[in-house]
């Protein structure tokens, strides 16, 4: 169902009472709403937009089509015919706002950013950013979600390195063969090197992510659970979702550091 967004005068106190993360929010809301069938004010569109832009450091971090398509009426053309269904949009918009959402949200918590994250916002591959930014949102108030995410997480890098290095892969594959098939390609699995250090670590790679797929199907929220179910705490959630951004930051430095299918140097 479309958002429909209530107009609001978007003077200068008018953004001012809300902070930069709301700002954020704000925009991502409206212009999913509008690309959805939904109403978006074109007056609010244009002073979120400068406010955020505005921001040095914030900038860097929007999505490119705010730096070029000033009007609402351009933004429409350029997601219409980028993608035609609905659900290809949101999904599109919430991978496309994951690192500046992130950046705001580490900011306010008065934390660093992980070279996880940083890492992973180098991969710019749909559906990477959505999984991480689920599997760290979730992880005080939805343990059970953010392992389950954490998972998707090792998943979707994979499946992406995968196509990209045009490795098939079945629809039943599941994570400790897609992270085998992935180790592989990329000159990781412990099978490829000699120095008994490196195949232990490798070997153990392969481990910790064998362990977080069977972590997620007796802990996290993508099966039934039975009369004595298995009920993760936060600190179960950060543990998955930490090793599983290690795990997937990994991946993505090796595949961008052999210049994405290029021979390791």
């Amino acid at each position: 169902m479309a958002q429909h967004l209530p107009p609001f005068a978007a003077e200068p106190e008018d953004l001012a009472a809300l902070s930069e993360l709301e700002q954020l929010e704000r925009l991502k809301n409206g212009l999913m709403a509008r690309a959805t069938g939904g109403f978006f004010d074109e007056g609010e569109y244009r002073a979120l937009r400068r406010s955020l832009r505005n921001n040095a450091s914030l900038s860097a971090k929007l999505p490119d089509f705010l730096r070029t398509c000033s009007h609402l009426s351009q933004y429409w053309s350029f997601i219409q015919k980028l993608f035609p269904s609905y659900q290809e949009r949101r999904d599109y918009l919430w991978d496309a706002f994951a690192p500046a959402i992130d950046y705001l949200e580490t900011k306010d918590s008065g934390l660093v950013v992980t070279p996880d994250s940083e890492m992973l916002a180098q991969f710019n591959a749909q559906g990477v950013h959505a999984a991480w930014h689920k599997a760290l949102n979730r992880r005080n108030d939805d343990p059970e979600g953010a392992i389950t995410a954490a998972r998707t997480l090792i998943e979707t890098v994979c499946k992406h390195i995968l196509d990209d290095a045009g490795i098939p892969y079945g629809p039943t594959d599941d994570l400790p063969n897609l992270w085998h098939r992935t180790a592989t390609v990329l000159n990781l699995a412990p099978s490829q090197h000699q120095d008994e250090l490196f195949k232990a670590i490798l070997g153990n790679c392969q481990t910790i992510v064998d362990r977080l797929a069977a972590i997620r199907n007796i802990a996290g929220d993508a099966h039934g659970q039975g009369r004595r179910p298995v009920k993760p705490t936060p600190r179960h959630a950060e543990l998955a979702v930490n090793l599983a951004g290690s795990m997937a930051a990994f991946l993505v430095a090796t595949w961008l550091e052999q210049g994405e299918g290029g021979a390791l140097t």
